[in-house]
């Protein structure tokens, strides 16, 4: 049963709900076919969109747009699919996750079905930035150098420690030492497959297919007609453990992180 949005347009900034105080419902869902190639501002658009459509009960901005109360977690590259995607929604009344998963999968492409839901502390940081620890995997299908050939190429790129690639026209830097927490290859039925898990920070994050790029530079191999890469799993990295996006989360003090 769709729920119809009301907000409270006419209300002054001052008196709107404080974020941290409402809801926040935590979504997963997948990326995948041919919205695999949906750039991130554009996927935001239809996740807003879908949720609109959805009839849930989301909260606007305080803000001179009055924007819908939505985080997301970083920026998949154009082309990656992902089975591990989140979002952060902040309701104006709460509603049992179950429902919630049920109007969102009715009102949204099966290329980015929600898969599971729950609320998290309203006071936890941003999705963006608390998502540190990803998991990653790419194949290349029909590739003309084998698994060790390739980890060759890796072990060669960790030994300079960065790597330098042009992104549009900009420049870009990424230290492997600390963005590259381990990496794996085998030979797999129709090619190489590329297991990789990568930290990110402030400062940046190593993409999946910049270290592939880079390694078979160092290895002097030929690169695969196509690659097909796939972000396998998100956690927050803390003190040496991982927490997965869902909890169980530490103890949280009274100041708004997000």
């Amino acid at each position: 049963m769709s729920r119809r949005q009301t907000q409270p347009f006419s209300a002054r900034p001052q008196e709107l709900p404080v974020k941290a105080d409402l809801a926040r419902l935590r979504v997963e869902y997948g990326k995948s076919d041919r919205l695999a190639y949906l750039g991130h501002l554009d996927l935001i658009a239809t996740i807003e969109r879908c949720v609109r459509r959805a009839g849930l009960p989301f909260s606007i901005g305080n803000g001179f747009a009055r924007r819908m109360r939505i985080q997301f977690s970083g920026a998949l590259p154009t082309g990656t699919s992902s089975s591990c995607e989140y979002f952060d929604l902040r309701l104006t009344e709460r509603i049992d996750p179950d429902e919630a998963i049920g109007l969102l999968r009715a009102a949204t492409p099966s290329a980015l079905e929600p898969t599971r839901a729950a609320y998290v502390a309203g006071r936890l940081p941003a999705l963006e930035a608390w998502l540190n620890h990803a998991s990653w995997e790419i194949v290349c299908p029909g590739a003309s150098f084998s698994a060790g050939e390739l980890l060759e190429g890796v072990s060669a790129v960790r030994e300079r420690g960065t790597i330098t690639y042009l992104r549009g026209e900009k420049e870009k830097r990424v230290d492997v030492g600390s963005s590259l927490v381990c990496v794996s290859a085998d030979d797999v039925e129709d090619g190489v497959a590329l297991r990789l898990e990568t930290r990110s920070s402030g400062v940046g994050a190593l993409r999946p297919q910049v270290l592939l790029d880079a390694a078979l530079g160092e290895a002097g191999l030929e690169r695969p007609r196509s690659v097909s890469a796939r972000r396998l799993a998100q956690w927050h990295e803390e003190n040496g453990r991982l927490v997965e996006p869902f909890g169980p989360f530490v103890t949280l003090g009274d100041t708004p992180l997000s």
